[in-house]
């Protein structure tokens, strides 16, 4: 079941509540993750079929998902304060709250985090080490204080997620490589489950 959302602020955001069914739901579904969707200018959305997978993954596990679509381009910065913003909003509603992103959302879910001190975990997906020059996700590992996942392509030429998956390993966080590129063309099943294995563990 989804519900659409508007998220609060001074962009139009957008998003889709993805909820547990009646027999997945339990005591403890006061738990939401936020997902970050790739960058927007390439056809990035809350639409997009990794996003789903792990939302589909959650639900079936009792745990809720928002999806979100970001506002107007702003080159990150405020992309980045929709990530923050759809947290807060999930924080408002759920007793436990997670983030998830992809490429460039993982990027955002990682600096995002960072300045987290209650988040029950993150995970990223073929995360982007940077946007622009101030939105730094390898650095940001640094400082993350929750549960934290990282999942890459090993045959990814598209983004080059080694400067996080090397900081990820520095500081004992999950890090799991799969045989396959940055799409992961194929393998959605396997990527929602095992984001949503992590973030139920964490949840």
């Amino acid at each position: 079941m989804s519900e659409a959302v508007v998220i609060p602020g001074a962009r139009d955001v957008r998003g889709s509540l993805d909820a547990p069914d009646q027999e997945s739901a339990s005591a403890d579904s006061q738990a939401c993750v936020v997902a970050c969707p790739p960058h927007p200018q390439l056809g990035g959305s809350r639409s997009d079929r990794r996003l789903t997978a792990v939302a589909d993954a959650l639900t079936e596990r009792g745990i809720g998902c928002l999806r979100f679509d970001y506002g107007p381009w702003d080159e990150g910065p405020g992309e980045l304060r929709d990530a923050r913003n759809s947290l807060e909003w999930a924080r408002e509603r759920y007793h436990a709250v997670g983030l998830f992103g992809y490429s460039f959302g993982g990027c955002l879910a990682l600096v995002a985090a960072a300045a987290e001190s209650d988040l029950a975990a993150v995970s990223a997906l073929a995360p982007a080490p940077r946007i622009g020059e101030d939105i730094d996700a390898a650095a940001a590992v640094e400082e993350i204080d929750s549960p934290c996942q990282v999942v890459y392509g090993e045959r990814d030429d598209t983004v080059d997620s080694r400067p996080v998956v090397a900081r990820a390993e520095e500081r004992g966080f999950a890090v799991t490589k799969l045989a396959t590129d940055h799409h992961f063309v194929g393998q959605s099943e396997t990527v929602g489950s095992v984001v949503a294995d992590f973030l139920a563990d964490e949840l």
